[in-house]
Order: C-alpha cells, then structure tokens, then sequence
C-alpha cells in the first residue's frame, strides 16, 4: 500500500486494548519507545490487530508542537 503521509515507524503491537470506545493500540518502536493509538474497534477488528503482530504507525498532521 501506498500512502502520501512520509512519517511511517514500523514496531510490534504490544497491547490491543477494545474495552473502550475507542480502541488503544500501542506500537513498540524501540529504544524503550512505545507510539499510542486511538482507533476504532471495528478497525482493529478489520485489521485483525493482535499482540505481536508487525505494525507501523503512520502519522499525518499539519501542525507539530515542539517543547522543551
């Protein structure tokens, strides 16, 4: 799949939590870094999202905050 967002980072899916609306993934990317992602539960069932699975969090956004 093709897609026009350029922030993809690849992981493994470490928790797939459906308890509530929405659904919580959490992408393990390394380093001690995990990406959290709100999503719909009938995504993560058309995904088919399981712990352990490979998965990449794409990012798309035209406004980033930085602070330090």
């Amino acid at each position: 799949m093709k897609l026009s967002a350029r922030n993809q980072i690849n992981g493994k899916l470490v928790a797939v939590q459906q308890r509530q609306i929405p659904g919580h993934v959490q992408i393990n990317i390394g380093h001690g870094v995990v990406i959290t992602a709100s999503v719909t539960n009938d995504a993560i069932d058309d995904l088919k999202l399981a712990v352990g699975d490979d998965a990449f969090a794409v990012i798309k956004a035209s406004d980033v905050m930085v602070a330090n």
